[in-house]
């Protein structure tokens, strides 16, 4: 039996091509698989349109006020340990002169405050609290200073990012108006290109916001460190001299 199939096989070699190729024709055919076109930050970066360059500025601007601010709040937070009781001690002992001097040497807002108040020694003490006050304010003013910069580019960077992406949108269509072809290719190849100057922006926005309300953060701890100060330096004045 085996071998009369092989014998029928052997004498009909059409018959197998025939058949081979209707099995072939059979077989499903894989679809070509899309090739992906890698592309890098910086490509994207310069795809995105003219208002790129603005976004570029002010995200240098916000890194150069983050970065100033920073180390300025943090040196205005450093306080020596025994500031006011080396103040306490050259007041009782009548040495205003070494205490005005210590004052001065230090790089802490509150002993700008102790300094004026020294000053007005012999004065009321509502004087010297009022004279304290005022001075408070401008030290707060430096600490403060640039920091509505960051609050504007925290607001204005989305919005460059959203107008970049609908000019960008515009053109897109305004080049399908003159072709008269609209294809899905076209519009998407040329949108995501688009859509980077609102990501930039965003990104821009979000770093800005979060160094803002950082920074405010700082302030504020050293704020409170200057009215704790400012009430103990009162105290000391009020206290008897032992």
């Amino acid at each position: 039996m085996l071998y009369s199939i092989l014998l029928q096989v052997l004498n009909n070699p059409a018959t197998v091509a025939d058949s081979t190729k209707q099995i072939t024709q059979a077989l499903p055919v894989a679809a070509p698989q899309p090739t992906e076109s890698a592309i890098s930050v910086l490509d994207l970066v310069l795809k995105g349109g003219p208002l790129m360059w603005p976004l570029a500025l002010l995200l240098i601007v916000a890194v150069f006020v983050f970065i100033e601010r920073y180390l300025l709040i943090r040196k205005a937070s450093k306080v020596e340990s025994n500031f006011l009781n080396n103040i306490r001690d050259s007041i009782y002992s009548g040495r205003i002169d070494a205490a005005v001097e210590q004052c001065r040497r230090s790089t802490a807002p509150t002993a700008r405050l102790v300094e004026k108040g020294i000053k007005r020694l012999g004065k009321p003490i509502k004087e010297i609290e009022d004279s304290i006050e005022i001075v408070g304010k401008f030290e707060v003013y430096k600490l403060e200073k640039n920091m509505a910069i960051l609050s504007i580019i925290a607001g204005i960077a989305p919005m460059f990012g959203f107008v970049g992406t609908i000019i960008g949108v515009i053109r897109i269509f305004h080049d399908i108006s003159l072709a008269g072809d609209v294809s899905i290719t076209s519009v998407s190849s040329g949108l995501y290109v688009k859509m980077v100057s609102s990501a930039a922006g965003l990104l821009i926005g979000m770093f800005a916001f979060v160094c803002y309300h950082w920074l405010n953060i700082m302030i504020n701890r050293v704020v409170q460190k200057m009215e704790q100060d400012t009430m103990e330096f009162i105290d000391l004045l009020q206290e008897p001299v032992k």
